[in-house]
Formats: structure tokens, C-alpha cells, sequence
């Protein structure tokens, strides 16, 4: 909320609209978010854990 509220000066309408994706992308986050697995990493998942 102080992110929001503080540093973004949302109103509290705008800062409870918003999504999370969106309040990340606001404030910058959203190039350091987790990169998806690459396929070789997926396909080493799906081997350890197959779905049954």
C-alpha cells in the first residue's frame, strides 16, 4: 500500500482497481519477475513428475 499509495500517489479507487501484474509493472517490477522454464528445463520437470 505504500508503494501504491506513497511512492505511486494512486488514489485508493486506482490503488484497489489494479491488478498485481499491474502494480508490478508500475512500479518497474516487471523486468525482474522469474523468466519462464526453458523447454529442455519443462521437459525435465514433466520426466521427474509425470501427470498420472
Amino acid at each position: 500500500m505504500q508503494a501504491g499509495l506513497g511512492h505511486l500517489r494512486l488514489s485508493p479507487q486506482s490503488f484497489w482497481a489494479m491488478t498485481p501484474r499491474e502494480l508490478a509493472a508500475a512500479l518497474g517490477l516487471s523486468s525482474r519477475m522469474a523468466q519462464a522454464p526453458s523447454r529442455q528445463t519443462l521437459d525435465a520437470l514433466m520426466r521427474a513428475f509425470p501427470d498420472r
